[in-house]
């Protein structure tokens, strides 16, 4: 099996963005395998939701032992994500593998990841809670499953979805818990997720394991030295300049005219530039008390 150590290069760097923003890989990891080595959008789909099972449980464990991890909240997400992400796998392999499913899935592709882009913009203009709170959380769980079975089969077709969408719906239906909260549990979520969507990937195939392994190589080091900062506090900073690639990638897919897409690029270089001198660098470390360690979500 050959290992592209440059494909395995660009893995680590969006391995380590992951770890560090809570972002879903499936928005930065799928546009680079297409757009810059140039592999098939269902072979890259199909590849990525694989090479994520391998690199989350890592930065997932270092958020659980510091208790930023919500469970009841992922509890209620997976029961949405899980039968849709396998749904979604089912939805890509009947468009077939064809030039033109290939197109479709691609257009699907970057209408994903314009949207994912929206989430992450809308994202950076949300305040973070800092304020801890002894009352216990009110979960809400209808919309919760619900916001995890559309998540999860948009996974299970884009591979785009699972911590950007997700992360803005969480910050829409828990408003008061904290950045580093909304990382863990969301990177937490997603593992059952990842895990139904690559059992459909394997089952229906697309798979590139050459591209899968280099994937692996260079991610799971860099997610762990990613989620290690983000378990501290978030840098946010880093979230307009990745919510600018991610709109980029969306345009580029959907076939957006190269003068249209060079207005968009300034247009969005301006936009990162105001979000950028709008963020704080960091967020508060969370301290957590003894007596916070079911209830702090609510913060």
């Amino acid at each position: 099996m050959h290992i592209d150590i440059y494909l395995a290069l660009g893995s680590a760097v969006v391995g380590f963005l992951v770890g560090m923003t809570g972002l879903g890989g499936g928005a930065l990891m799928t546009p680079m395998l297409v757009l810059v080595f140039g592999i098939a959008p269902s072979a890259a789909i199909s590849s990525d939701l694989i090479a994520a099972l391998f690199m989350k449980p890592f930065g997932v464990a270092i958020h659980w032992k510091r208790k930023t991890v919500e469970s009841k909240i992922v509890k209620l997400l997976c029961i949405g994500s899980v039968p849709a992400a396998f749904l979604g796998t089912y939805a890509m392999h009947l468009m077939g593998n064809s030039a033109t499913a290939e197109r479709r899935l691609q257009i699907l592709l970057g209408a994903a990841l314009i949207l994912g882009s929206a989430a992450m913009i809308v994202r950076a203009f949300v305040p973070s809670q800092h304020v801890q709170s002894s009352k216990p959380v009110r979960y809400r769980t209808y919309p919760t499953i619900a916001v995890g079975a559309l998540c999860g089969f948009m996974v299970g077709l884009t591979s785009v979805g699972a911590g950007s969408l997700i992360m803005i719906f969480l910050i829409m239906l828990y408003p008061t818990m904290r950045n580093e909260r909304l990382v863990g549990t969301d990177m937490a979520q997603s593992i059952p997720l990842t895990m139904a969507a690559t059992a459909g990937s394997l089952i229906f195939g697309h798979i590139e394991f050459a591209v899968t392994a280099s994937i692996i190589l260079g991610s799971v080091p860099a997610v762990v030295v990613g989620s290690l900062i983000s378990s501290r506090g978030t840098f946010k900073v880093v979230r307009p300049f990745i919510a600018g690639v991610v709109l980029l990638s969306g345009l580029k897919y959907v076939g957006t005219p190269i003068p249209v897409l060079g207005v968009a690029a300034v247009a969005t270089m301006f936009g990162v530039v105001f979000m950028t001198v709008r963020a704080k660098p960091v967020d508060k470390p969370l301290e957590l008390e003894p007596r916070f360690a079911v209830a702090s979500a609510s913060e």
